[in-house]
């Protein structure tokens, strides 16, 4: 079976036995599916890259449901109080199981779910070489100049972001590239895949990891204790996270982040970006894109004139 195919079986591990099979599909559609959807009184589907698939035989029940967020939280209902907050539980490797339903507010903040009705089980896979071709064009002199990777949703960021990560803790002589101190904020736990405190995804030798905190608060404490020379970040969502971001650099700390966006232009037209945009941190972007069911990298300069 291809490697890409068993990241969608070790996602299935997460659900029942008895509901496996309405998510099963053949190895060339496992290779490319990017998510499980799971609905009370609908039909299991799979997200491909052209689109929802519907997979299942029969109508998902509560139970099913429950039975995913038990295997998930490995049945600690304190793991699920704290994830439910969020709206997704990070499980085992890496997987990121999101949830909808009637939430539970206090103070006008998510405290919890009364009833989950759907899920949506990401399948997370590993590319180490992707990077390969990428970090060069982003280290002018051999010093690397801090980077935005671009994408829509589902366009390969987190992997592309994991597998830079990668390349610039470990080094590469044959690139020219030394191995550098990296802090990662894993907020989601999607890029390290952090098991009892260890990485289960390869984020390099010389990479810190700090996930299930916020991501803002990850860089402060990263550059109190942790002496990077980069810092990492997966998707830029919040104020908060351009606040820490230009700490960092004040701090000469260099910057790899994600934001989701069709392109530059739809970057420019979102205030929070715009913002980070006028910063003047990032001095490149990576774009991803999307062709004949392939990705490509396109790196281009960021030079700070959008207002």
């Amino acid at each position: 079976m291809k490697k890409e195919a068993e990241s969608y079986v070790r996602a299935m591990s997460l659900l029942p036995a008895g509901l496996q099979d309405q998510v099963r599909l053949s190895e060339a559609l496992m290779a490319k599916a990017e998510e499980m959807r799971l609905r009370i009184g609908r039909p299991a589907s799979a997200v491909l890259p052209d689109g929802e698939l519907i997979t299942g035989t029969r109508p998902i029940t509560r139970e099913d449901i429950g039975g995913v967020i038990e295997i998930a939280t490995g049945a600690s209902a304190y793991t699920a109080r704290d994830s439910f907050k969020a709206g997704y539980i990070t499980a085992r490797g890496g997987v990121r199981v999101g949830v909808a339903g009637s939430a539970v507010t206090k103070d006008g903040e998510i405290t919890g779910f009364r009833a989950v009705s759907s899920v949506a089980i990401r399948v997370s896979r590993e590319f180490v070489g992707v990077a390969d071709k990428v970090v060069p064009e982003l280290m002018p002199d051999g010093k690397f100049c801090s980077t935005l990777i671009i994408s829509p949703p589902g366009g390969g960021k987190t992997t592309l972001l994991r597998d830079m990560v990668r390349l610039l803790s470990d080094g590469e002589p044959d690139f020219g590239i030394k191995g550098r101190r990296v802090s990662l904020a894993d907020e989601r736990g999607e890029v390290a895949g952090m098991m009892d405190g260890v990485p289960q995804k390869n984020v390099g030798a010389r990479t810190d990891v700090i996930d299930g905190c916020s991501k803002d608060r990850a860089v402060i404490m990263m550059l109190r204790a942790m002496n990077p020379e980069i810092i990492a970040i997966d998707e830029i969502t919040d104020p908060g996270d351009i606040a820490a971001i230009e700490c960092a650099a004040n701090c000469g700390v260099k910057l790899l982040a994600t934001a989701h966006a069709e392109n530059l232009d739809d970057l420019k037209s979102r205030r929070m970006y715009l913002r980070l945009l006028h910063t003047g941190v990032f001095k490149k972007a990576v774009f991803i894109e999307k062709s004949g069911g392939r990705r490509t990298y396109r790196v281009r300069e960021l030079r700070g004139d959008y207002r």
